[in-house]
C-alpha cells in the first residue's frame, strides 16, 4: 500500500447543504429553467475540439457528466431542453435501486435522494382479491448489508435536479441548454456535431461522443446502427395522485385487478405523497380517452371507493416496446440508457441500467484519458452492457408476455401459476410482475477474469480506530485506481511484493483483517463479521480486485504473478 488511507475519505459521507429550486407545485410538477448561455463557439471561425461530448441531459447523461466532473475530467453536455424532467410534467421514472443507490452515493447526491424519497422494502401481488405473493427485501441477504436500502421511489425529475446541482458544484463540466444537435460527421479518431441553439448554430468536435438522448435519437441513424425490435398491444394509462389518506407505503400489484375490468394495476407512492399507479388498458383503447381526466376519477373510485378524496398531479398513456442495438460503440460514439436498450417498466430496469451504463463508462474515460490503461479498456464497454441490455429485454419481455399473455399455452400456464400461488408457497415463485433490476453481471468481458464480472456491494467496515466505512469511502481514497483488498494476514515476504506492486501500477492496496488479528499497522481495516469479503465473494486468504465502478475484476489467493497478470488484464494493458 502506497500510503495510509487519507483520514479525509475515511468517513461516511457527509450530508451537503442543498436547496431545490423546485418542489411539488399543486395541479402539477413545476420544474426549473436554465438560462441559455452562449458558448465560445457560437460566431467563431475555429472549430474546438473536445475530449468528451455527452448528448442528452436526463438521467443516463447527467449521470455520465457527474461522474466525470467527480473525477475531474472535462466534458460537454448539450440537450435541446432547457429544463430537467419532460415537458408536460411526467414524473416518469420513480423506482431507484440499491445498486443505482449506491452509483449516487460515490456521486455525493444520495442523502438528497434520501431525504426527499420512499424507501420501501415490501411488496404484495394480488389476483382478484386474494394475495397470491409477498416479499420483504430487508430480509433478503443479497438487500440486506448495503449502506442503501433495496430501493427508494422518487420522481425522476428530482434526482435529474440533484446531478445539475452536484455537476455545479464539482465544475470541469460544461452544460449547454438549449443546444439541439442537427448534424454529425464521423471521422478517423473524432466526430464533428452541428448544434443548434437560439443564438444560431456552431460545430465542435469531439474525441468521443455519448449519445444519452433518448429513444428517438437521430445517432442511430447517423451512425447506421442495427437492432432488434418487438412492439406489443400492450396499453397502459399512469396516473399521479395525491390523496388525502395515504395507502400504505408498499408496492403492490395486481394481475387482476377486480376493479379494472380483471386487467393489471400497479401501485407505488413516491415523494410529495404523490401515488404513481399505472391501469392495463384494452389493447384498442383510445390513449386521449383513458387519460382523460373523468375517465381516471372513475377507475379511481372503483378502487378506492365512491368518496375518494383525491388530486390527480399528472395523467399520461403509454404502450410497451423493446429494443436492444446490436453494438454500443460504433466509431466515436457510445450509446446508453434509453438509446441502447428500451424496456418495459417492469422491475424498473429502464433508467436504473441507464445509470449503470454511466457509471461503467465513465471510469474506464477517466483510466484512458490519464494514461492509467490501455485504449483496449473502452472496447469492455460494449461487452459489459451489452450483455446487461439484452438480459434486461429479455426479463421485461417474460413479464410482458405473463401480465398479457397470448390466447393458448401462454394464458393456460398464466391461469395455473395463480390458481396454484393461491395454495402453493412453490407457484408463488413463478407469478412474474417484474423481476426487480438487479446489478448485472459482466460474464462476457474481456477485461474480468472468470472470477470476476461481479457487483460490489456498498457494506460496511472497520477502520483501524474503531470507526465504520463502506467501500464507497474506499473507492473514493483509491481516486480512480483499481482497489486491491487482500484478505488475511499475510507473510513478511507477500507484504513486500504488494509494496512493489503499489508503486509501480496503478493500484491502490488495502489490507483487510478478521476480527482476532493484532497489528500495529495503519495500512489495515477490519472486517469483524466478514462483510466484506462476502461483498467480494472471496473466503479465506485471499485477494480481491475491484474497479471504481464496484464490479470485481478479479480475484484470487496467492499474491504473485498471477495478481500483476489480473491487473494489467482489467486495464488492458498489453
Amino acid at each position: 500500500m502506497s500510503a495510509t488511507p487519507d483520514r479525509t475519505v475515511s468517513k461516511p459521507y457527509q450530508a451537503t447543504a442543498f436547496t431545490n429550486d423546485y418542489e411539488f407545485a399543486k395541479g402539477g410538477y413545476e420544474l426549473p429553467q436554465y438560462p441559455f448561455v452562449a458558448p465560445p463557439e457560437l460566431g467563431s471561425a475555429s472549430i474546438v475540439r473536445h475530449p468528451i461530448v455527452i448528448v442528452g441531459a436526463g438521467i443516463t447523461g447527467l449521470t455520465m457528466a457527474c461522474a466525470l466532473a467527480r473525477q475531474g475530467i472535462a466534458a460537454v453536455v448539450l440537450d435541446e431542453d432547457n429544463s430537467v424532467g419532460v415537458k408536460g410534467a411526467s414524473s416518469r421514472g420513480i423506482c431507484y435501486t440499491q445498486k443505482s443507490l449506491e452509483i449516487f452515493h460515490r456521486l455525493g447526491i444520495y442523502e438528497r435522494i434520501a431525504a426527499k424519497g420512499i424507501q420501501w422494502s415490501v411488496g404484495r401481488t394480488f389476483a382478484g382479491h386474494d394475495e397470491v405473493y409477498s416479499f420483504d427485501l430487508r430480509q433478503q441477504s443479497s438487500f440486506q448489508l448495503s449502506a442503501q436500502p433495496p430501493f427508494i421511489n422518487i420522481q425522476q425529475f428530482y434526482i435529474e435536479g440533484y446531478l445539475v446541482e452536484r455537476i455545479h458544484e464539482l465544475g470541469g463540466v460544461d452544460l449547454r441548454w438549449s443546444s439541439r444537435v442537427t448534424g454529425f460527421a464521423q471521422h478517423d479518431g473524432f466526430a464533428t456535431l452541428t448544434v443548434e441553439t437560439p443564438a444560431g448554430h456552431y460545430q465542435i468536435e469531439a474525441e468521443h461522443v455519448i449519445d444519452a438522448s433518448g429513444s428517438h435519437t437521430p445517432f442511430h441513424a447517423w451512425c447506421g446502427a442495427s437492432k432488434q425490435a418487438r412492439r406489443g398491444d400492450d396499453r397502459w394509462c399512469i396516473a399521479d395522485v395525491r390523496f388525502k389518506n395515504l395507502p400504505p407505503t408498499e408496492r403492490h400489484t395486481w394481475i387482476e385487478a377486480p376493479f379494472n375490468d380483471n386487467r393489471a394495476v400497479w401501485q407505488h407512492l413516491m415523494a410529495d405523497d404523490v401515488w404513481r399507479i399505472d391501469y392495463q388498458m384494452e389493447p384498442d383503447a383510445d390513449p386521449a380517452k383513458v387519460s382523460s381526466e373523468a375517465e381516471v376519477r372513475k377507475r379511481l373510485q372503483r378502487q378506492f371507493g365512491a368518496d375518494i378524496d383525491c388530486e390527480i398531479v399528472w395523467v399520461g398513456p403509454y404502450a410497451y416496446r423493446s429494443q436492444c442495438l446490436d453494438a454500443l460503440h460504433i466509431g466515436s460514439v457510445y450509446f446508453m440508457g434509453d438509446t441502447a436498450k428500451i424496456v418495459s417498466p417492469f422491475g424498473a430496469r429502464g433508467g436504473n441500467t441507464g445509470v449503470a451504463d454511466a457509471d461503467n463508462l465513465a471510469w474506464k474515460l477517466n483510466a484512458v484519458l490519464r494514461g492509467r490503461a490501455g485504449p483496449g479498456l473502452l472496447a469492455s464497454y460494449d461487452q459489459e452492457r451489452l450483455e446487461a441490455a439484452q438480459q434486461n429485454v429479455r426479463v421485461t419481455n417474460r413479464t410482458a408476455r405473463f401480465l398479457r399473455p397470448a390466447d393458448g399455452i401462454e394464458r393456460r400456464f398464466r391461469d395455473a401459476v395463480i390458481s396454484l400461488a393461491r395454495q402453493y408457497p412453490f407457484a408463488r415463485q413463478l407469478v412474474n410482475t417484474g423481476r426487480m433490476a438487479v446489478a448485472n453481471p459482466y460474464s462476457q468481458s474481456s477485461v474480468c477474469e472468470k472470477s470476476g464480472g461481479l457487483s460490489v456491494q456498498n457494506v460496511f467496515f472497520r477502520w483501524q480506530d474503531g470507526s465504520q466505512g463502506c467501500v464507497n469511502d474506499l473507492l473514493q481514497w483509491a481516486d480512480g485506481h483499481l482497489l486491491l483488498l487482500v484478505f488475511g494476514d499475510q507473510s513478511q515476504q507477500a507484504r513486500q511484493r504488494l509494496a512493489r506492486l503499489t508503486r509501480q501500477a496503478p493500484v491502490r492496496c488495502v489490507q483487510v483483517l478478521g476480527p482476532d488479528t493484532h497489528t500495529q499497522s495503519r495500512e489495515t481495516v477490519r472486517d469483524p463479521q466478514g462483510h466484506l469479503q462476502g461483498a467480494c465473494h472471496v473466503f479465506g486468504h485471499a485477494w480481491a480486485l475491484v474497479r471504481p465502478d464496484a464490479y470485481l475484476a478479479a480475484t484470487g489467493e496467492a499474491v504473485d504473478g498471477a495478481l500483476v497478470q489480473a491487473i494489467e488484464h482489467a486495464l488492458a494493458i498489453a
